[in-house]
């Protein structure tokens, strides 16, 4: 029996003949049928250019013929290999030398497809594969070097499509908002995977815009989104308790949720946001309570049929309270890193857990916590300053929007902790009530060097701070006899 992932999707929106699929903006919409036929022409006409186990590269905006393409690929055995349509000509370069795609497809290249699978019979056939065939490879952002390929199989993706579509309660008459990018594994592997299983009603944004999404809450049951999203809509006034009767879950992740955001959108909206936690290589790790307490810090529990461990530097479970790097071991976990054996080998431990690279603590109840990550740590002086630690602090001081936390060059230090920090509109906040505020509450190693504001922090596509976009710009902050040192 294939263990082919498309047609564990199929069998949600089977039944639904007459139920809308997708529904943009301007009103037209796409029933289940209509997308499962298209992507079976599309699978045909692939298939007359590529065998099944090859790749196909995707850099296309967000759509209806682009959701198509991802089930044709399924259908077909192929490889999906999505792209975010932000890369430059010369990063494109790189993973078309890396990945070898058999099929490259961009905006013109999808409406070419489009109008030949018009011309050809729908495929029948859904291609035999089993659990550890490749579905995906997913790029990882490479901000530390080479990118890496994360190779996802049908079963890694099905697995952790089964348990978040159990865990966070999906059924038929959900109806889905989603403004995520589908080039990413929260916007296409947990957003459209855990809809479509259910045979639920996609609002389908092209891209996040405030205003077209609180316009179209009160239509939506379910929102996944990434910490912007919930602290831009927290600017509107407009947005309140009425424009969110209908909901029942906020989901975010993609990077961590602000305490402060996550206080504040509870006292307007009544909700808690549930916030969980994962990487491209591993989908979905861990889970706040559907039902049940959701800690604000806290990106909750193992997922069904995942174990979590925090380790030290020997792959040493550390009690509960400690804090060291978060390693997972699961069906959800990846199959290594696209020609990089070497790479893949030193980022497994011999039992199979893989080493994350996040650094964290897991409570005596078995909530996880993280403090940052593993290449964001400080060492000041020979000690360890945990960056999470201290934008806690910050980003509690009245006045303050958001903080970002880093470790730049210092003579004497080795390391100095350095806080980036934005201002809340028409705030009156100061470097000197941030240090007075600090001082009160860590120890002086923890407490930065210095603080810098800015107008906002740099991010990805996809919400997170660049920190080492930061290091760099400051990292020459306290070189003797350099400018900036003396700001």
């Amino acid at each position: 029996m294939s263990e082919n992932l498309y047609l564990t999707l199929a069998r949600g929106f089977a039944d639904q003949p007459d139920k809308c699929c997708l529904q943009l903006p301007d009103g037209s919409t796409w029933s289940f049928p209509e997308l499962d036929t298209l992507s079976a022409r599309m699978a045909r006409v692939l298939l007359d250019r590529a065998q099944p186990g090859d790749r196909v590269l995707v850099q296309a905006d967000k759509s209806p013929e682009a959701v198509a393409l991802y089930l044709a690929c399924l259908r077909a055995g192929l490889v999906l290999l999505p792209l975010n349509t932000a890369y430059t000509a010369a990063e494109l370069d790189y993973f078309r030398k890396d990945a070898h795609p058999a099929v490259e497809i961009d905006d013109a290249g999808l409406r070419r497809l489009c109008l030949d699978s018009s011309r050809v019979a729908p495929l029948e056939d859904v291609a035999g594969v089993d659990e550890d065939s490749l579905a995906a490879i997913l790029y990882t952002s490479g901000t530390t070097g080479r990118s890496k390929g994360a190779m996802l199989s049908h079963g890694n993706l099905r697995s952790n499509a089964e348990t978040l579509h159990q865990l966070w309660g999906f059924k038929p008459d959900d109806v889905l908002l989603h403004a995520l990018p589908i080039y990413h594994v929260h916007g296409l592997f947990v957003a459209l995977n855990t809809a479509l299983m259910s045979g639920s009603t996609i609002l389908f944004l092209p891209r996040f815009d405030v205003d077209t999404v609180l316009a179209q809450l009160p239509r939506a049951t379910l929102m996944m989104g990434v910490p912007t999203f919930y602290s831009r809509m927290l600017e509107r006034e407009d947005f309140d308790r009425q424009s969110v009767s209908d909901m029942r879950l906020f989901i975010s992740g993609s990077a961590p949720l602000n305490e402060q955001t996550f206080a504040a959108f509870e006292a307007r909206t009544g909700h808690r946001i549930l916030e969980r936690y994962g990487m491209s290589e591993t989908g979905m790790l861990s889970s706040n309570p559907l039902d049940g307490e959701r800690l604000a810090g806290s990106v909750g529990y193992a997922l069904p049929g995942v174990e979590l461990r925090v380790c030290n530097d020997h792959g040493e479970a550390l009690p509960a309270g400690e804090v060291g790097v978060v390693e997972v071991r699961g069906p959800n976990v990846f199959r290594g890193y696209w020609q990089m054996p070497e790479k893949t080998a030193a980022e497994f431990r011999e039992d199979g857990f893989f080493i994350t690279g996040d650094l964290g603590r897991l409570d005596a109840d078995g909530r996880l916590w993280l403090v940052g990550r593993e290449k964001d740590l400080i060492i000041s002086g020979g000690l360890n300053v945990y960056p999470k630690e201290v934008e806690l602090c910050l980003d509690a001081v009245d006045g303050v929007r958001e903080s970002a936390v880093i470790g730049v060059p210092h003579a004497d230090f080795g390391e100095a902790v350095v806080a980036v920090w934005v201002a809340e509109a028409d705030s009156t906040a100061s470097e000197a009530q941030l240090e007075t505020a600090l001082a009160g509450q860590l120890a002086r190693f923890k407490q930065p060097k210095a603080y810098i504001q800015r107008s906002d922090l740099p991010r990805n596509t996809m919400g997170k701070v660049q920190k080492n976009r930061l290091r760099d710009e400051y990292r020459d902050w306290f070189a003797p006899g350099d400018s900036v040192a003396t700001q």
